[in-house]
């Protein structure tokens, strides 16, 4: 007998997928098949990796720990910043504003500080060769100190005028200055005073001194006549009541003899 029986079918996950398969490639203009690459998969997903930091970045991501932050500005800002006349302005303005603030930080004294000058040696030279009898300050109290000593013609051998200019800062921190010399009168005092004109006069010493005053300059003085011709004047911007403490303490000076100039100023019983 002949067996009618229908032949097995072939088993459904056979028929519908089959044997796995190559992917065909499309054929390309030319009409070649083109072979798929294996390395398309992997080259796009580092694309994506590569692109990733720079998206993370671009959307504000924060920097790492330990790293300062960077602002980043466009490049016309970039430009405005850096040149041109608006790059320079900031940039002396930063300089100007760093240079205020070191000065308002720095301590600063505006009081002047005077030196204290030893005179002894000029007083022992004018004691020495000059063609009059000196006058020099004697026990004047220890706050007047003696800040600067001039001498004038002493080497001209007698061709020029001496002079004697002592100055110093006194108790009340005026200025007060000796000034004395054999020039002639009439042109001397008015010199030394900044005027010609004596508005009185002042007992100092059992001496009769001539004042003067000069407002602009703020000068006030006391001048005598001195022997041999000489002139004494003592003046400033001290009172006439600190001029007059000066012009007390002016005692004559006998001459010197020969010997090595003293290192320290005369005082009264030396």
């Amino acid at each position: 007998m002949t067996d009618k029986s229908p032949a097995p079918a072939p088993e459904a996950a056979d028929t519908a997928s089959g044997p796995e398969q190559p992917a065909t490639a499309e054929p390309g203009p030319s009409g070649a098949r083109e072979e798929p690459r294996a390395d398309a998969g992997a080259g796009e997903a580092q694309a994506e990796t590569a692109d990733g930091p720079e998206r993370a970045e671009g959307e504000g991501a924060a920097a790492p720990a330990g790293e300062r932050g960077v602002v980043k500005v466009s490049p016309a800002v970039y430009k405005r910043l850096t040149t041109g006349l608006g790059g320079f302005t900031m940039a002396m303005g930063a300089c100007l504003l760093l240079v205020l603030a070191i000065f308002v930080i720095t301590p600063r004294d505006n009081k002047e500080v005077l030196p204290t000058v030893d005179y002894a040696s000029q007083l022992w030279a004018l004691r020495s060769d000059a063609p009059f009898t000196v006058y020099a300050p004697e026990g004047l109290p220890p706050r007047w100190r003696p800040t600067s000593s001039r001498l004038h013609g002493l080497d001209a051998g007698g061709k020029q005028p001496v002079a004697w200019h002592l100055g110093f800062v006194t108790p009340d921190g005026e200025y007060a200055a000796l000034e004395e010399s054999n020039e002639k009168a009439d042109a001397y005092v008015p010199r030394m005073t900044n005027s010609s004109k004596p508005i009185g006069t002042m007992q100092v010493g059992g001496e009769s001194w001539a004042k003067y005053h000069r407002n602009d300059k703020k000068a006030n003085s006391l001048a005598r006549p001195g022997p041999g011709g000489m002139s004494i004047v003592v003046t400033g911007t001290a009172s006439y009541g600190e001029l007059a403490v000066l012009a007390a303490s002016l005692k004559p000076q006998p001459r010197q003899g020969g010997g090595p100039a003293p290192s320290a100023p005369a005082t009264r019983g030396s």
